[in-house]
């Protein structure tokens, strides 16, 4: 029988890739999250968001499929519990929709959310230090026992730990693109220079002098000084 212990280790381990320890994408991730963490906190749904780049469009998972259309329209709307809790990076408990004050508060959330049957909730967000990436929403209904501090302790580190994994996934993926960038130029370089020493032995030319014939013909003829350079080195391209 597994315990409540080994129920959230193995929460933790899932929502760092499993066994194999392999970093995951971002909406499956946030998948993992919305999915494990009903039957862990012993709520009804959960719904999550994260948007490490603020260029990009935040994404969303739910539980259940009325809970991520929820997440979705609310994302629009600028709306909701997670949208609060995400851009606020504080945590958001006690909600009740079931009266006015959440209908002036939320007014396009709070009706699509009790047509679901959920008339509670609490949210938290995803947060690295002083940095909000994102959001966990816990929805029940008023059958539901309400949210325990131990519970909602434990869903603040699940979704810190959330927000970790998406940080480092992030800063991962910016040091390949810088890399890869980084490479590509040294590479343009070096094929520039070899087609400048072709052409300044070819036509004895100086360097500065090889070099603006090159430029000269990629700007002539619309092209990329590198594809150009290539051709000279590669002998299919002669600018005499």
């Amino acid at each position: 029988m597994t315990t409540p212990a080994q129920q959230i280790a193995d929460v933790f381990v899932e929502l760092s890739g499993g066994t194999a320890g392999t970093p995951l994408e971002i909406p499956e991730l946030l998948a993992r999250l919305a999915r494990c963490s009903p039957g862990l906190l012993g709520v009804r749904a959960a719904g999550a968001v994260g948007a490490v780049d603020d260029r990009a469009e935040p994404q969303v998972a739910g539980s259940e499929d009325g809970v991520q259309l929820l997440k979705q329209d609310a994302l629009k709307w600028r709306e909701g519990p997670g949208t609060e809790s995400r851009l606020s990076g504080r945590p958001l408990s006690g909600i009740a929709f079931d009266g006015r004050a959440a209908r002036e508060r939320w007014p396009r959330y709070t009706p699509r959310v009790l047509e679901l049957g959920y008339t509670r909730a609490a949210a938290f967000p995803l947060r690295t230090g002083e940095r909000s990436v994102g959001a966990l929403v816990l929805l029940s209904s008023a059958a539901d026992a309400p949210l325990s501090e131990e519970k909602a302790a434990l869903a603040q580190s699940l979704a810190d730990f959330t927000a970790q994994i998406l940080v480092r996934d992030h800063e991962l993926q910016a040091s390949r693109t810088l890399s890869s960038q980084l490479e590509y130029a040294l590479n343009s370089r070096v094929i520039i220079e070899q087609a400048k020493g072709v052409l300044a032995t070819r036509h004895a030319l100086t360097m500065d002098g090889a070099f603006a014939l090159l430029r000269g013909h990629a700007r002539a003829h619309r092209r990329l000084l590198t594809d150009v350079a290539q051709d000279v080195v590669g002998g299919r391209l002669d600018l005499g």
